[in-house]
């Protein structure tokens, strides 16, 4: 098996279908049936059962999978030092964040990246799943949770508060939440549980077991979008929600915290666009 058939075996594994394998590879979807039969032909064996739902892996194909994904992480490693070495201010740079960070750190930085060289090609990417670095779905992540593998390297970026707010016109209709009750009578506005699980018990360190949940959202504009227009009390970022004309906080006093990651393979340290980015992204948070 050569590494171009089983980056095509682990895409339809990983994907389910043909369609999602070659949007995930830029290729056409022929060329991904046709390598799979070729590569099915020259095994002697059936990989996939094709089913109403996906391909299925076969017991022929899961085995296959433990060999392919070794052929993988040798082949990202090499991509990975090969990239370490490079001296180059230019060339792609793949960065992954949350859309709220994106819009409030991340891009001003890439900004400002960009004036200082051109040549560097940003590919920003937004969203809430843990993108891996290991596979290189990204080379930069600025994120909330400090990464626990080994080959990763994070720096503490920034620490942030976060505190409960609504509109002026819900806590007119609904009155100002009482502390320890477990906000009988709100509305909420929170995380999906993929998201935050957290959200699911409390919000802003307050229980939430007695309020009526109005809409559960997996991305932080929508949260505070959510929030902005009366649906309910949510636990937002004071940087965001203090500027929002929309909000008013409630319970003042009252404050949860998080912290900012910037996390990238050890093996891209050396990597001159790379740091650019990394020495970008450090310059807009300030340690406070």
């Amino acid at each position: 098996m050569d590494w171009d058939n089983a980056r095509i075996f682990l895409a339809i594994y990983r994907k389910g279908t043909l369609r999602a394998a070659a949007i995930l590879l830029d290729i056409d979807q022929a060329t991904v049936g046709r390598r799979l039969n070729a590569l099915e032909k020259s095994l002697g064996a059936r990989l996939f059962l094709r089913t109403p739902s996906g391909y299925m892996a076969t017991p022929a194909g899961e085995l296959a999978v433990t060999a392919a994904e070794k052929m993988e992480q040798a082949a990202l490693q090499f991509q990975r030092e090969m990239q370490g070495i490079d001296n180059r201010l230019s060339g792609s740079v793949r960065v992954t964040t949350s859309d709220t960070m994106a819009a409030h750190f991340v891009i001003g930085a890439m900004q400002r990246l960009h004036v200082m060289h051109p040549e560097i090609r940003i590919v920003l990417s937004t969203s809430t799943s843990i993108t891996s670095l290991t596979r290189r779905e990204a080379d930069l992540a600025v994120r909330t949770l400090k990464p626990t593998d080994p080959d990763l390297i994070s720096r503490h970026l920034t620490r942030r508060s976060m505190g409960l707010y609504a509109t002026p016109a819900y806590l007119k209709e609904r009155g100002m939440p009482t502390p320890g009750n477990g906000l009988a009578g709100h509305d909420l506005v929170i995380y999906q549980a993929s998201v935050a699980p957290r959200h699911q018990e409390k919000i802003c360190l307050e229980p939430v077991h007695n309020a009526r949940v109005a809409i559960e959202v997996n991305s932080g504009m929508a949260l505070i979008e959510a929030a902005g227009l009366g649906m309910g009390l949510a636990e937002l970022p004071c940087h965001m929600a203090d500027n929002d004309p929309r909000l008013v906080r409630v319970w003042p006093e009252r404050v949860d915290q998080y912290d900012v990651w910037l996390v990238m393979h050890s093996d891209l340290s050396r990597s001159a666009r790379v740091r650019a980015a990394v020495d970008a992204l450090i310059d807009t948070f300030p340690e406070k």
